[in-house]
């Protein structure tokens, strides 16, 4: 009776302690056919039309910009909303544009030295980029402005799904762990991967995706647990400081997360 009673004490104490995430409704817009690209932390919306990338700002007001010498637009990654930096994968360029969609500095990969295959970009703090190359699958914070390496790491094992950053972290999706490396280039967690198809950061928590369910990440924890969501065709997410937006049947949803 003793033992029973300690294994109910201590399933019990494990479930006082696991983490619960909720997600409280606080909105919906409709987005007919929208590739959504980015949401940043003013609350404007990128979304892109093959060449063409679209900035809605919160008081509706959009501005674009494109480049059809470079083809589609593979990303777009708005986490500094002064550097937005633009991904064409065909083409294996980046492009750096200022809060006003104005071009402001290219970077060609097949013209600089040693020679890139770029599969990701993502922000790094100042003027880097975190560089995924494909052929040797070995992360790169890039200094673009000065043509630099700082940090490059060892290879990483297994296929890369995702990419995301801050100014401080670089997290990686490959098919069996989430990997998160500091800008020295050191990898400080390794998690396996059950499932999860893509990734997305904010304030240094990760939400991740798994079939049409979204899971978080809690910043400095290996414990990855669900978020309550209502039941919705999940084409796209992101999270922005404590909103989770969801891309669902051309409806974009707004949520606050609650973690407790």
């Amino acid at each position: 009776m003793k033992v029973l009673k300690y294994i109910i004490f201590l399933i019990a104490l494990s479930v006082s302690s696991q983490e619960s995430v909720s997600a409280i409704f606080i909105n919906k817009t409709d987005l007919i056919n929208k590739t959504i690209a980015d949401i940043d932390n003013f609350g404007s919306l990128y979304t892109i039309d093959d060449v063409v990338l679209s900035k809605k700002s919160p008081d509706k007001n959009t501005i674009t910009y494109s480049n059809v010498q470079l083809s589609d637009i593979s990303s777009a990654n708005a986490f500094n909303p002064l550097q937005i930096h633009v991904f064409y994968k065909n083409f294996n360029t980046a492009v750096i544009l200022d809060n006003r969609l104005s071009e402001v500095f290219r970077i060609d990969f097949n013209s600089i030295q040693p020679y890139r295959n770029v599969a990701f970009i993502s922000t790094g703090h100042d003027n880097t980029l975190w560089l995924l190359n494909q052929d040797t699958k070995q992360l790169e914070l890039y200094d673009y402005k000065r043509n630099a390496t700082r940090v490059t790491t060892l290879p990483v094992q297994g296929q890369i799904i995702d990419m995301t950053s801050n100014y401080n972290y670089c997290y990686l999706l490959t098919e069996k762990h989430v990997l998160i490396y500091n800008y020295f280039g050191s990898l400080i967690t390794k998690i396996d991967n059950n499932g999860f198809t893509s990734l997305s950061e904010s304030n240094e928590n990760v939400v991740l995706k798994k079939e049409n369910a979204l899971f978080f990440l809690k910043k400095d924890s290996k414990n990855i647990v669900p978020i309550a969501l209502p039941n919705l065709l999940i084409s796209a997410f992101f999270v922005t400081n404590e909103t989770l937006y969801i891309y669902a049947s051309e409806i974009l949803h707004h949520f606050q997360l609650k973690i407790d």
